[in-house]
């Protein structure tokens, strides 16, 4: 079976030391394809993390099958975890999973958010809206923590910025590890809620007259977190700001409206998830948007 891989999974692959999963990716999907009687269509791109594929089923219909590129920190229970808990509320209905092989075969949605040219506070709002769906206690789910993840971001931002040769000021790490610490002290188990991780517009598909998450990391982690990663993205909106700083608060005072959460919160997980996601993308190729999300976190930090 041939394989026709984006290469920005190609390279994340690379990058986590997955080229043993590279060779063996055209085997393990023609054996997902025969253990759960698929027929595979046309991949998806647009991805970053794992071979996405359409395909059809004989007994749910038009669906989706994803493979995920095996990488440390990643645990495709926590996805497959998630899903189920959601049951089709906010995320897509789950058929089949296979933690063994990190693949999952899904409900097909709709186009992504990112296709549809909405104006940046309408896609703000409805994210938000689709991130307050599957907040709900979990308490026994064993998903990370956001104290955890806080600290998981703190050695990745670290070994990362190292790594590529200091691609942004010193300054603007040690302003994202203070951030990140603060958030760690402030998890509270007692209120921590399933949240979503990566809430953004490649990942709200349209369903319906609203909008669903797929590729949820889960956590066990305060909402805010989910807010940070909005606030994290869109750069370009913010560099074009006279005041990238001011813009970016009323970012979050938006965001906490919307959500009746903390815009302090919500800020520092952006300058958290900004400088993490920055490098992430310095080290995939994923240009321009890598280069803007750290030009920003050096304006922040100064």
């Amino acid at each position: 079976m041939e394989i026709d891989l984006p290469e920005v999974v190609r390279n994340t692959a690379v990058a986590a030391g997955a080229e043993g999963w590279l060779a063996e990716l055209p085997a393990l999907v023609g054996g997902l394809t025969e253990d759960w009687d698929l027929t595979i269509g046309e991949p998806f791109g647009g991805g970053t993390e794992a071979f996405v594929v359409r395909v059809d089923t004989a007994d749910h219909g038009p669906a989706v099958l994803k493979v995920l590129v095996p990488r440390s920190g990643i645990d495709p229970r926590h996805e497959i975890t998630f899903l189920r808990l959601a049951d089709g509320e906010g995320c897509p209905q789950l058929y089949q999973a296979d933690a063994g092989r990190h693949a999952l075969l899904m409900e097909r949605l709709g186009p992504p958010m990112s296709d549809l040219g909405l104006p940046l506070e309408d896609r703000h709002r409805l994210l938000c809206a689709a991130a307050q769906r599957v907040w709900r206690p979990a308490p026994s789910a064993g998903f990370p923590t956001g104290a955890e993840k806080g600290e998981w971001l703190i050695r990745f931002i670290r070994e990362r910025w190292t790594r590529l040769d200091r691609p942004c000021a010193e300054r603007t790490i040690e302003h994202a590890v203070e951030a990140a610490r603060r958030r760690i002290a402030a998890h509270d188990e007692a209120t921590a809620v399933m949240v979503h991780g990566d809430v953004q517009e490649w990942n709200a598909l349209r369903a319906g007259d609203g909008f669903e998450l797929v590729d949820p990391d889960g956590l066990l982690a305060e909402p805010e977190y989910d807010l940070g990663v909005i606030m994290r993205e869109d750069p370009a909106e913010l560099l074009a700001d006279d005041d990238p700083t001011a813009s970016s608060w009323r970012r979050a005072h938006r965001l906490a409206a919307w959500t009746g959460r903390s815009a302090a919160a919500a800020w520092e997980w952006g300058v958290v998830e900004r400088v993490s996601t920055g490098l992430l993308c310095e080290e995939v190729g994923l240009q321009p948007v890598g280069r803007q999300m750290l030009d920003v976190a050096d304006h922040l930090a100064r």
